[in-house]
């Protein structure tokens, strides 16, 4: 069944951001475009490098009205102990949402209940709370935050301009497409 469309449940989890403990609910993410990432656990392999490369292009995701929330199963007492022993995960300014409860995890249908692990999911979700678009990989596939920018950039320009589309690896300011009214019904 797609997630496509379906709306985020409320929810209420505690997160380690800036340096501190805080809450995040349903209500902060409203109003802007949000990347939820979920990855299996903290003090892992994959799980660093890609944390990182989302660091890396942090300042890009706010240019564009997005904020990231990396999440795992994992406290945010958890997330602060990894954050003070990596150099990789010191570079984080997004929130990390801790999910014990795995709450977050079976709304967005990446938990693994057995290992109390989540999949490697991807989900943008707009301002009015709805997942756009999402992706699960297997958990020994990282993911490439260059890609998941274009993808949030198409996503934004799409709602934008209702009577466009983006085309296969089109990046802002390239041409996209207006689909005619004939076709519209075949997509």
């Amino acid at each position: 069944m797609s997630l496509i469309n379906k709306e985020i449940s409320d929810f209420k989890v505690q997160a380690f951001h800036e340096g501190e403990f805080k809450e995040v609910t349903k209500a902060d993410v409203l109003g802007k475009w949000s990347v939820f990432f979920f990855y299996p656990a903290d003090f892992t392999f994959v799980c660093p490098t890609e944390l990182e490369d989302l660091a890396n292009l942090y300042d890009k995701f706010r240019a564009a009205n997005t904020e990231i929330y990396s999440v795992s199963e994992d406290t945010h007492f958890v997330h602060k102990a990894w954050h003070d022993a990596s150099e990789r995960i010191q570079k984080i300014q997004y929130p990390m949402l801790g999910d014990p409860t795995g709450a977050l995890a079976r709304d967005f249908d990446v938990l693994i209940e057995e290992a109390g692990l989540t999949e490697r999911g991807t989900f943008v979700v707009n301002p009015q709370g709805q997942i756009v678009a999402y992706e699960v990989n297997a958990g020994n596939v990282g993911r490439n935050a260059d890609e998941l920018l274009r993808k949030v950039q198409a996503l934004q320009f799409v709602a934008e301009h209702g009577d466009e589309v983006c085309p296969a690896k089109w990046q802002p300011g390239e041409a996209t497409l207006r689909p005619s009214l004939d076709l519209v019904g075949a997509l």
